[in-house]
């Protein structure tokens, strides 16, 4: 099979397309023929060596959510799941591939009338959102800030937002971002490249700042957003777009009244990871959840994809179609 390998961290070009054995299913295992391969950010960050975590030994096969459809099973599994399309988490490697093996107590059925490439967007971007707004809550008639509001999150999480009855602002780094987020629902866009922008939400919201705000980006940008909650708000950080998460002091969200979200608390168990994946495929092929798959590539120009996320152009969700 062809597999994309990460030896050396650096540029996209060091993603190189390699031909490689296929996987065995081992012990509880299934085999997945891939149909669609997500990318997220911060595999861009891994792959460049940036990445505000711990990075993995070298070499290894990127990639951690695939669909496709299961072509062997390993011992202990039901024989029933070949020949059933699925999504799956990889453990965090092994998806930029043809084939993949994984557990079995990790694929997610894929509903009937949902595409492979939905059931991508979906997997870890549907669930991340679904969480999210478990724990924000946002209610009927709140101002709500998301922040890169074009991204594969936050055009979900737009939706859930607004079908609670939330007004939305966006925020993001360009005129068709912010149509984008629109098109999903957000009653106003500010883009934060520009001078101002945290004054204009205030002047969107009658100068009283907003609910709740959601801020993937950190940096300078997360800080602003923290800012711009009101007294009584919620302040939830979920990423590292800039290269460092937003950190708050608990002791000063409690001097300005506002709450500070955790995102450990969206995901308190693997079970309410699978629970909110399994609900986010179902939402999808309910037609109540649209994923936005902005862009796709092939797999052998998995480093032309991970450049246009690196130069934030790209909308939505990218995907490599093997």
């Amino acid at each position: 099979m062809r597999a994309v390998w990460l030896r050396e961290f650096g540029g996209p070009e060091v993603l190189r397309v390699e031909e490689t054995p296929d996987p065995v299913p081992g012990e509880g295992q299934v085999l997945i023929e891939t149909a669609a391969v997500g990318i997220t950010f911060v595999e861009t960050q891994v792959r460049s060596g940036s990445a505000p975590m711990p990075l993995p030994e070298l070499p290894i096969i990127p990639g951690n959510g695939v669909a496709g459809t299961v072509v062997a099973v390993g011992p202990g599994v039901d024989a029933a799941l070949a020949g059933q399309r699925v999504a799956s988490t990889t453990g965090g490697t092994g998806g930029y591939a043809e084939k993949v093996a994984v557990d079995a107590s990790l694929v997610i059925p894929i509903p009937d009338g949902l595409h492979h490439r939905d059931a991508v967007g979906l997997l870890n971007d549907g669930r991340t959102a679904l969480g999210i707004a478990q724990v924000i809550a946002p209610a009927a008639g709140e101002w709500v800030l998301i922040g890169a509001a074009a991204s594969g999150v936050s055009s979900l999480l737009i939706q859930l937002a607004t079908r609670a009855g939330a007004r939305v602002i966006a925020a993001a780094g360009s005129r068709t971002k912010l149509e984008l987020a629109q098109s999903r629902g957000a009653e106003a866009g500010v883009d934060y490249t520009q001078p101002g922008w945290a004054e204009r939400v205030r002047e969107v919201t009658g100068g009283l700042g907003v609910d709740v705000a959601c801020d993937p980006a950190g940096g300078d940008i997360g800080r602003a957003a923290f800012e711009l909650v009101r007294e009584g708000g919620r302040f939830l950080a979920f990423g590292a777009g800039s290269g460092s998460m937003t950190v708050i002091e608990p002791e000063e969200a409690a001097g300005r009244g506002v709450t500070l979200v955790s995102m450990g608390a969206a995901f308190p168990s693997p079970e309410a990871v699978r629970e909110l994946s399994v609900r986010a495929l179902a939402e999808g092929a309910a037609d109540r959840l649209r994923p936005v798959i902005g862009q796709t590539f092939p797999l052998e120009r998995a480093a032309d994809a991970h450049a246009a996320i690196a130069k934030r152009a790209t909308l939505g969700k990218t995907l490599l179609i093997p």
